[in-house]
């Protein structure tokens, strides 16, 4: 067999990187594309609907489906009888990979990675070093998967070490309302079963790499066609996860849950590991084989393959927001569920900025920018290239910044905040005190709010880089009224009402 070449899987890899960014693999889109002809909730298919509509554009304009562009994710399975013609290790040669994907002047990507995680958390400024799963087995090729996994999600990481005699599946339906919806569903739920703490994690993380299928073990399971232990699982936990009416965005809806993949190992006689790692409405994931006869060749999907949905600002139903001339009473009278396009100044700022805004007032000293009566965007975004203002710019999970919410309200003369997935107790407390709102928007159409922003300038600490304090113009930016000023919240009403109506587990009494 031919000696795989250093520079051809250097190259797969970073090809790989790019592909994903903007591509979301088919089958993923096409079962969300089913799940939004079956959503009944108004809310959650008009989420969809933008997820769907991010994801054409994205596939269209060559540009990341989503600001954050994940943490590089390579599981390697290299063959016995492979040769390879390299100085460098596979390690070595993923992070070169990585590096110029995440640096491509056409299309970069967001780096995201920091260094010293306990400590200065200072950026590698690449995306480098990947994290690298490695197996040797036997063949004479290697088969390659690159994933790109965001922060939102694999905050939602759960683990648990079940008693063996543990109803395993409830433990499921009680820990995944706790995940709310900063992993942004509708998504993939992963879950790894057995072995030893790391291997049950590795195993969850594994298993999302897969195709969505579970149409077709329902099929099979509707045929009378025996299944395996672990498929009965998936649909058990598919349905009932479903049944919890948590919905896209975490707004109430019929569709949490797209697939539910399993992968399980063998255990100790005392233990039951159990690992559950969601994939989110970002889902980026691309598989390919090196035999030596050069790099990988990676075809692009047919656009037209893509479901037929397209979202645009509901002008008749929406309310138009002035953020410029935008004051306390007119916050005051939003209602929750109530939807909004925004249009005007608002300013950013998310984990980094907020931290220093903290620091800043404790020591008296002045802001950079007056947040008097304005609205604050939680967003990390891309660079923009050629003609645009600003790259994908989608929200952030927005509980990270809940300890800073009643500062930001009560001492910088801020009125309103812009994020993905719900608010907690602090946050909503310091809402409903201060007859401020929370706003939401729609986690996995970062492209798709790129287009509503109009201007973008650096205000304040340009140092931050992407979680700088931006001053964006904007026009028809959608979001929804998430908590209103009497701190009611509908990522806790929604997915109540839902599960109510889908009736197939019974409403906790609050």
């Amino acid at each position: 067999m031919k000696p795989i070449r250093q520079e051809d899987f250097i190259q797969s890899v970073a090809d790989a990187f790019q592909y994903i960014s903007y591509y979301h693999p088919l089958d993923f889109i096409q079962a969300l594309g089913e799940a939004y002809e079956r959503e009944e909730s108004p809310a959650a298919k008009d989420a969809i609907a933008q997820i769907l509509t991010n994801s054409r554009m994205a596939a269209e304009g060559h540009r990341p489906i989503c600001q954050d562009t994940g943490i590089a994710l390579v599981f390697l399975k290299v063959g016995m009888n492979v040769r390879w013609e390299a100085t460098l290790s596979l390690q070595e040669m993923v992070d070169e990979g990585v590096r110029r994907a995440y640096l491509d002047p056409n299309n970069p990507l967001r780096a995201s990675v920091l260094a010293d995680p306990a400590g200065a958390r200072k950026s590698t400024k690449d995306n480098t070093p990947a994290v690298v799963h490695f197996e040797i087995v036997p063949g004479d090729h290697v088969e390659v998967i690159c994933a790109a996994k965001g922060g939102g999600s694999e905050a939602k990481t759960k683990f648990a070490m079940l008693n063996p005699s543990d109803d395993l599946v409830e433990w499921i339906l009680k820990t995944v309302p706790t995940m709310g919806a900063g992993w942004c569903p509708p998504g993939i739920l992963g879950i790894g079963i057995g072995g030893t703490p790391e291997k049950a994690m590795l195993l969850a993380k594994e298993s999302i790499m897969a195709p969505c299928n579970i149409h077709e073990l329902k099929a099979r399971a509707a045929s009378g066609e025996k299944l395996l232990r672990t498929e009965e699982l998936r649909l058990e936990i598919y349905e009932k996860v479903n049944a919890l009416g948590i919905g896209a965005q975490g707004l109430g809806g019929l569709t949490t849950v797209l697939d539910v993949k399993i992968l399980d190992y063998p255990t100790h006689a005392a233990n039951l590991p159990v690992a559950l790692i969601p994939n989110c409405a970002a889902t980026r994931h691309i598989h390919f084989h090196l035999d030596g006869s050069g790099p990988a060749r990676l075809e692009p999907p047919k656009l037209a393959d893509w479901p037929a949905v397209t979202w645009t600002p509901d002008t008749q139903s929406a309310t138009a927001v002035n953020l410029d001339t935008l004051t306390r009473e007119q916050v005051t009278a939003w209602k929750p569920g109530q939807k909004l396009l925004l249009n005007g100044k608002m300013l950013t700022g998310r984990d980094a900025a907020h931290k220093r805004i903290a620091d800043m007032l404790a020591k008296g000293e002045a802001l950079p920018v007056d947040f008097t009566n304005r609205v604050i965007y939680y967003v990390g975004p891309v660079d923009p290239v050629r003609d645009e203002v600003v790259g994908p710019a989608g929200p952030t999970t927005a509980t990270r910044m809940d300890k800073f919410t009643r500062m930001m309200l009560e001492q910088t003369g801020l009125i309103s905040m812009i994020g993905k997935s719900e608010r907690g107790p602090v946050a909503i407390e310091a809402i409903k005190d201060n007859k401020s709102a929370y706003l939401m928007a729609v986690g996995g159409a970062a492209y798709l709010v790129a287009k509503a922003i109009k201007s973008a300038k650096v205000v304040g600490f340009a140092d931050l880089g992407m979680e700088a304090i931006y001053e964006f113009e904007v026009k028809d930016m959608p979001v929804t009224v998430a908590v209103d000023s009497s701190g009611t919240s509908v990522h806790t009403t929604g997915p109540r009402e839902w599960q109510a109506k889908i009736g197939k587990i019974p409403v906790a009494v609050a």
